[in-house]
């Protein structure tokens, strides 16, 4: 059925690399978010994970990808999720998807896994992104290439990939429906503490089975390692081992963290305003920045930030706002 590629930053990364690893974790995404009738044909007891690793013709390995696939209609389907969680838009992310079913293709072709015609098999190239911004590039790669004169037209490449903005999807369905990604989704949506706990104990009700343990134990890490330090960054937690586990320490110390979590919350969001707003003045003054500075800007507390700020005002290039913090 579908091969799943991620993009995220370190941990985050990591953490839903190993949730989107369990085969329930697919199905969930699939069933719950791709509004597609052929969804409902896909036979759930085929879905298999296959190798990531594509080799290109210079020989440097892709480590970086998961691939599934599901049968239907006798015939296998492939489904190649890339998570993108860096804090921009990725402009160009369909010339990345091309190169990167490009590379899933010539894998399929070397272990001639065709079609019973001859074909190779479909592929849904699927892009998760849980930025703050809303997604705005462009979904067909024929559009960002410029509109060549005449018959050249037929030649320009055409992929089109699905995208699953996070913050733009409605994942507020009834937790009774037990979809294991809504429930992803609503707790990195989620505003409170409370709101998390309540989704806690919805993925222990569900996630009972022993042969669910793996998929328990990838939510209890990636609430542990990912989630908690973004809202608590500055609060000791404890290892937690089990969904169970994790419940119990939610109960316990949910008011304690409510006030933490909305100070956070706060500080955060005052850090982003600040940022967006040097941003502004920084190219309104010296023109586009480069990708550095704009990280560094994200990255900057809020005091640093006002710093800067008082800068431009005298300063002459945009070197010389940063300068003095490197002498």
């Amino acid at each position: 059925m579908h091969s799943l590629q991620f993009r995220p930053m370190a941990q985050h990364d990591n953490g839903y690399k190993n949730l989107f690893s369990h085969p329930q974790m697919v199905r969930d995404l699939l069933v719950g978010f791709v509004h597609e009738p052929w969804v409902a044909e896909l036979d759930w007891n085929t879905l298999e994970k296959v190798s990531g690793s594509y080799v290109t013709d210079d020989l440097r390995d892709r480590e970086d990808d998961i691939v599934w696939r599901v049968r239907f209609n006798e015939r296998w389907l492939y489904v190649y999720l890339l998570l993108e969680f860096q804090s921009s838009v990725n402009e160009f992310m369909a010339v990345r998807l091309l190169t990167y079913l490009g590379l899933l293709y010539q894998d399929i072709i070397k272990q001639k896994m065709f079609t019973p015609s001859g074909r190779l098999p479909p592929v849904l190239p699927l892009v998760l992104y849980n930025g703050v911004r809303r997604w705005n590039a462009a979904q067909e790669i024929s559009a960002l290439i410029e509109v060549p004169p005449g018959r050249l037209q037929d030649y320009t490449p055409h992929l089109k990939y699905l995208l699953l903005d996070e913050g733009a999807i409605d994942e507020s369905a009834p937790l009774a429906l037990q979809n294991l990604t809504a429930a992803l989704f609503r707790l990195e949506k989620s505003r409170t503490p409370t709101d998390m706990v309540q989704a806690v104990a919805a993925l222990v009700d569900w996630l009972q089975a022993p042969e669910q343990t793996s998929v328990r134990r990838a939510f209890a890490v990636w609430i542990r390692r990912v989630l908690l330090p973004s809202r608590l960054p500055k609060t000791e937690l404890p290892e937690v081992g089990d969904l169970l586990e994790m419940k119990t320490m939610l109960a316990e110390t949910v008011m304690d963290w409510t006030q933490q979590w909305l100070q956070q919350g706060l500080e955060t969001g005052r850090q982003a305003e600040a940022s967006r707003l040097l941003e502004r003045q920084l190219t309104k003054r010296f023109g586009p920045l480069p990708p550095t500075v704009r990280t560094r800007l994200a990255q900057a507390a809020v005091e640093q930030l006002e710093d800067w700020a008082e800068r431009i005002l005298d300063a002459t290039s945009l070197d010389a706002v940063f300068t003095q913090d490197t002498q």
